[in-house]
């Protein structure tokens, strides 16, 4: 029995929805040494600059920002290192065709403890144009206008 249970997000990548378009999501483990662990059970973590790439059959997990711990000795951990994912290996084939041909980037969405594991939700993302990201913030405006009209319509009764 984990010490643990459910999820308990750390941090999340709320830029990377706004400047990609998400085909797929996969769930990945880490691998992570005790400092690091530590840091992000108090809730410390950027994944700003967070990418992912395969290399050699394995993927890596590159730029996310886990600040060294407080209590940390010499055995603290160098904030922004590279660190292995955690993936089977028809995921990593896949990933791997999918990035090299398609024009695709393997992109950090946030980064949680599942029953007491530390996981990382990686989406196979496409880069978004200016234009798309305006007309996808427009579209945001005009939805929230509408409920707004609604709202007040159903407000006062007519």
């Amino acid at each position: 029995m984990p010490k643990e249970q459910g999820r308990r997000v750390v941090a999340t990548n709320r830029k990377a929805r706004h400047d990609y378009t998400i085909e797929d999501t996969y769930e990945a483990g880490i691998v992570l040494t005790g400092t690091e662990v530590k840091s992000l059970r108090q809730g410390r973590a950027s994944l700003v600059d967070g990418y992912a790439y395969i290399d050699g059959g394995q993927a890596f997990l590159d730029s996310v920002h886990i600040p060294e711990y407080n209590q940390g000795t010499w055995t603290n951990h160098p904030p922004r290192r590279t660190r292995k994912l955690l993936l089977h290996k028809q995921q990593i084939l896949k990933l791997h065709s999918q990035v090299r041909e398609g024009g695709y980037t393997l992109v950090p969405l946030s980064l949680y403890f599942n029953d007491g594991k530390a996981k990382v939700e990686l989406a196979l993302a496409k880069g978004k144009k200016d234009y798309d990201k305006r007309h996808a913030l427009r579209e945001r405006q005009d939805l929230r206008e509408a409920q707004r009209a609604m709202r007040t319509r159903n407000r006062l009764g007519e």
